[in-house]
């Protein structure tokens, strides 16, 4: 009789082990072995806990040679999970009738699990949670777990943060899939950055303080204790007009310049308007022949719906806002109309207007950019997007096809972050509705009017600063990182799906893969040709560009426009959530005393505030950018992709780091080491 040696390894996680009875079944084409318990004397799978994390199983044969089966999973309850040795396979590459079968049911399975659902009109899909609540596991695999478990490491009941102004509705998080939830570590780390935070403020009474703040310095003092070198540059800094120019590259919302060429009609900027900005060298026309003349539009705010904050109605402008690259390389405002329609009602506020004209304009476009950052930038182009992507992963491609092992650590907590803020931020009388001039409608309205003219060269950095003429701005750290970290990608990618996709036949006849892509297309993106997304991969090269503007988004551009919240955020002024008064219609009627006025009022503000604290900390059991000690891939090819890989990251991380030696204001948010995997925060 041949004699199998099977070893079995626990994941290093917090209450990953088990005391339950777990068995094994080797299946093989002649046939299968007889159920084994895997037990020995003294302790089996520690530490001790009803659910239990599979790393991995390595069976050794007769002849010596070893065979590796990558599980990397929880697994509850009483149920059974097939796994299958770790050489990736597309289904091209499957001939035999078992293994066939196999895929096609563990693809039932999975899509059975994670349904797709209509959040609103115009959202990309999302998951269906409920439907966690309503299944019952009944899973047929071949290493098989005999006790009843209780959920894995979250909390349980509806539980308040100090000071926030919304309950966190536990419950329907703890029936997700552990797969997709939190891991214990991950949960104590994330409550443990937000209650101290809270718990100050309310014990100062600013989270219940109505009215307006009393004069400008009171803001410095909300986070008296959570000061970065990048925030106390803001609140020095923040007033002056090379500053503001500067967020434009490397702030939280480094995508919203276009290069112009003319002057649109919706602005009519006259050369005698900027002269004194320009100086006599130069004029109007002239920078515009060279490039130097920028614009900022925020035409998605037109009809942006507002609300009310503490009985007060708000409002939102919708403001176009030129700048120029003056002689020293600094990107400075030249002028800002506070509305798409030019008119007496809507002057043309300029640098040599009054000091509180011109610094009430610029805020109103610093609420303006808080508005699409947040809405559009940060929580469509990323949260909500990589969500479908990970949903079509789970739904579409089996474990064992290779990009689904490429993609599955760039998807990790994804859909348990975007729940926990559906829960928190975006539900009626959410953080949405207390802290943004638009509240919870206003963010229906511009995700769905951004996503319906978001297109694949937006998604595509190169192509989209290419498309919006600024590859040769100076001191554009967002730009050149960005690009450094896109080519490391997609030199990993390259390498990876040219080891398994050798022609362009073998991309078209994979079925698995085109059913993967369809779905992101009618899911993701509502099926809009527009949009110019693929319906269908026919080459290799489409398969590298749309799976590394994927792994791209889903880490480097999150962390882009995410982990810089608090610093850019934390001077109130700076980034104004709401506008308690209209936006102005005649210049020289701005004060201290009219501006303080419309700013937010103190709990608006720190209830905000909060937010940015708590989001720009990654909590711990972080998985930096190309760290993947889940080893799905077990051949030699793609591991040493891996491995170079990683050494690129290493060598972009140092080069950073010596870069912003010589900065007045460090650009870290895309150093590597600081880049999560995946949307997870």
């Amino acid at each position: 009789m041949a004699v199998y040696s099977v070893c079995v390894t626990t994941g290093p996680y917090l209450m990953a082990g088990t005391l339950d009875n777990i068995s094994v079944t080797l299946l093989g084409t002649c046939g299968e072995s007889p159920k084994q318990r895997l037990d020995r004397l003294g302790r089996d799978f520690a530490t001790g806990s009803d659910s239990w994390y599979c790393s991995f199983i390595c069976v050794k044969a007769p002849d010596g040679t070893c065979t590796q089966f990558p599980c990397y999973q929880w697994i509850e309850g009483y149920c059974t999970v097939e796994l299958r040795p770790g050489t990736a396979t597309t289904i091209c590459q499957d001939s035999l009738p078992l293994l066939l079968d196999h895929r096609r049911r563990e693809l039932q399975s999975r899509q059975e699990c994670y349904r797709w659902k209509v959040y609103a009109p115009g959202f990309p899909g999302i998951i269906d949670v409920s439907n966690f609540e309503e299944m019952e596991t009944d899973k047929k695999f071949a290493l098989t777990k005999t006790a009843p478990c209780t959920d894995q490491g979250d909390s349980s009941g509806n539980q308040y943060l100090p000071g926030f102004p919304m309950k966190i509705d536990f419950p329907s998080l703890l029936h997700m899939d552990p797969n997709i939830r939190y891991s214990a570590t991950k949960t104590v780390s994330l409550l443990f950055n937000a209650i101290p935070a809270s718990l100050g403020m309310k014990l100062r009474g600013l989270l219940d303080r109505k009215g307006s703040w009393k004069k400008l310095d009171d803001i410095r003092n909300i986070f008296w204790c959570h000061k970065t070198v990048t925030s106390e540059y803001v609140t020095k800094h923040w007033c002056e007009d090379p500053f503001f120019g500067y967020q434009y590259l490397n702030g939280v919302n480094p995508v919203m310049l276009h290069c112009l060429s003319s002057l649109p009609s919706k602005l009519p900027v006259t050369n005698d308007m900027v002269a004194p900005s320009l100086g006599p060298d130069t004029c109007l026309q002239t920078e515009l022949e060279r490039g130097n003349v920028f614009l900022a539009d925020y035409w998605i705010l037109e009809e942006a719906p507002v609300h009310c904050l503490n009985g007060r109605q708000q409002y939102v402008a919708a403001p176009l806002c030129l700048l120029w690259l003056n002689p020293q390389g600094a990107l400075v405002p030249l002028a800002i109309q506070l509305s798409q329609n030019p008119g007496p009602q809507s002057p043309i506020f300029l640098p040599t207007d009054s000091y509180w004209d011109w610094l009430l304009a610029k805020t109103w476009v610093r609420n303006s950019e808080f508005l699409v950052h947040e809405h559009n930038t940060h929580f469509l182009c990323t949260h909500l997007l990589c969500e479908a992507f990970s949903m079509a992963t789970l739904r579409q491609l089996p474990l064992c096809h290779p990009v689904y092992k490429l993609l599955l650590p760039h998807t990790r907590y994804t859909l348990q972050v975007n729940t926990i803020a559906r829960a928190t931020l975006l539900n009626p009388d959410g953080l949405v509705d207390h802290v943004t001039s638009g509240g919870r409608q206003g963010l229906l309205y511009l995700i769905s009017t951004g996503l319906a003219h978001f297109t694949y060269t937006d998604f595509c950095l190169p192509d989209s600063l290419r498309a919006r003429g600024v590859l040769t701005i100076p001191n554009y750290h967002y730009r050149d990182d960005g690009l450094k970290i896109w080519a490391a990608i997609q030199s990993f990618v390259s390498e990876i799906v040219g080891y398994y996709y050798p022609s362009d036949t073998s991309v078209q006849r994979d079925t698995e893969l085109q059913a993967w892509v369809g779905e992101i297309f009618a899911q993701a993106f509502l099926g809009r040709e527009s949009s110019g997304f693929p319906q269908r991969l026919c080459t290799p090269g489409e398969l590298v560009k749309f799976l590394t503007a994927i792994i791209f988004n889903c880490s480097a551009q999150h962390a882009a426009v995410n982990s810089g919240q608090h610093d850019f955020g934390a001077w109130m002024p700076n980034t104004p959530s709401s506008m308690r008064q209209p936006p102005p219609q005649t210049k020289g009627t701005a004060t201290l005393e009219s501006y303080l006025d419309t700013l937010p009022e103190v709990n608006v503000t720190c209830n905000n505030l909060l937010l940015f604290w708590l989001v720009s900390q990654e909590p711990k059991d972080q998985r930096p950018l190309g760290t993947y000690p889940d080893q799905h891939f077990t051949e030699e090819a793609p591991r040493r992709s891996i491995a170079a890989f990683q050494n690129r990251l290493a060598q972009i991380s140092q080069e950073i780091r010596e870069r912003n030696q010589g900065l007045v204001l460090p650009y870290a948010y895309l150093d590597p080491p600081v880049i999560e995997n995946s949307v997870s925060i």
